[in-house]
């Protein structure tokens, strides 16, 4: 009976959080759509997403984009196919590398910082101070956090396309010795515009998971300085598995693309 009694209260635990996390993010999906909006919060979430976290991305992708080029070279050349390196660098750069990576380098750093400030907040009683003053804790805290995850992901994203692309570039004309010009062309002629598009819809989606479990570990965490560090990891481990599960989910919607 005991045994049973175990299995019984992790699966009522399991729900009962799955519960908590879906009426979470209803909350959150509703505030971000239902005035007031408060603009200066989004641009500072803006600034915060966007702009700070370019430079983490920035290598991620550039060093990825490197790395790819090199070690498609490695098993073309077994097979006499080293044209085809510029071809495998555009698609597992501009579909798998640079949204997962983006993500993982953005969940690291605002993931852990949404849940370590939101977590001081709580256990500092500031959120329900906030509540005491006719102030949505949803509205001020959580949406612009969403909104600024979903629009800046995509636009990281982007530019770690770029970036790595230009890293496989660079690999492949001056490591490698490929032609500057055959290299290029190759590029533009394999490139597809649902390759683009998919990972920008990752992006997306990586950024509202990012921000949401930052958010929700944030706002729920308890027991002073031991509860916020609690909430920071377990924002950045929760949102880490989200973005590779939904990687794969995204990635087999746009399979036969």
């Amino acid at each position: 009976m005991d045994f049973i009694r175990l299995i019984g209260r992790v699966f009522i635990n399991f729900f009962e959080a799955a519960g908590r996390l879906g009426i979470f993010t209803l909350k959150a999906v509703y505030s971000c759509f239902t005035p007031p909006f408060y603009l200066k919060q989004f641009f500072i979430q803006f600034i915060e997403i966007g702009f700070y976290s370019l430079p983490v991305v920035a290598l991620t992708t550039t060093f990825a984009g490197m790395v790819i080029a090199l070690q498609t070279y490695t098993g073309f050349a077994r097979v006499s196919a080293e044209g085809a390196v510029s071809m495998v660098v555009w698609i597992a750069v501009t579909r798998e590398l640079a949204p997962v990576m983006a993500g993982l380098m953005v969940a690291g750093r605002i993931g852990a910082a949404m849940a370590a400030e939101l977590g001081t907040m709580r256990v500092t009683e500031q959120i329900d101070a906030l509540s005491t003053l006719s102030t949505n804790p949803f509205k001020y805290l959580i949406s612009p956090r969403i909104v600024a995850g979903v629009l800046m992901m995509p636009v990281l994203v982007l530019i770690g396309d770029v970036l790595g692309i230009c890293g496989g570039y660079l690999i492949g004309v001056y490591k490698l010795d490929f032609n500057a010009t055959s290299y290029l062309i190759n590029t533009w002629n394999f490139m597809q515009p649902m390759d683009v598009i998919s990972g920008l819809v990752k992006a997306a989606v990586f950024g509202f998971i990012i921000a949401l479990m930052g958010c929700y570990n944030g706002f729920n965490s308890k027991g002073g300085a031991q509860g916020v560090g609690a909430a920071t990891t377990n924002a950045v481990v929760s949102s880490s598995i989200l973005i590779l599960i939904f990687n794969y989910i995204i990635t087999e919607i746009f399979f036969q693309t």
